[in-house]
């Protein structure tokens, strides 16, 4: 029985990370890991200061990752997946403005 279960198992991790590996996947794993960074980047700051923030480079990955995600979506055919990221690159570029436009009028 676990024989069985094991040989299942690596049978579908082999499907999934071997067999439908390509270009695109690896595009979306690229994504994925903007994505990541961004949290990342956004743990240490806070950690930094002993409370949340979000720095601007957190904007600058969501918007990189949401990109390669949208474009990934779009090739996948995926209208949840392109609605989703679509929705978010936006929100990402509207933030990034806001911060922006308040570093200016900071220095002005």
């Amino acid at each position: 029985m676990i024989g069985d279960l094991a040989h299942v198992v690596g049978g579908y991790l082999h499907d999934v990370f071997v067999v439908k590996l390509d270009w695109w996947v690896i595009l979306g794993l690229i994504a994925q890991a903007l994505f990541t960074a961004r949290f990342v980047v956004q743990w240490i700051a806070s950690e930094r200061v002993g409370k949340s923030v979000i720095p601007v480079a957190f904007w600058w990955f969501s918007i990189g990752g949401g990109l390669l995600l949208f474009v990934y979506a779009l090739y996948r055919r995926d209208p949840v997946f392109i609605l989703g990221q679509g929705f978010g690159v936006f929100v990402y570029l509207r933030n990034l403005y806001f911060v922006l436009r308040e570093r200016k009028q900071a220095t002005a």
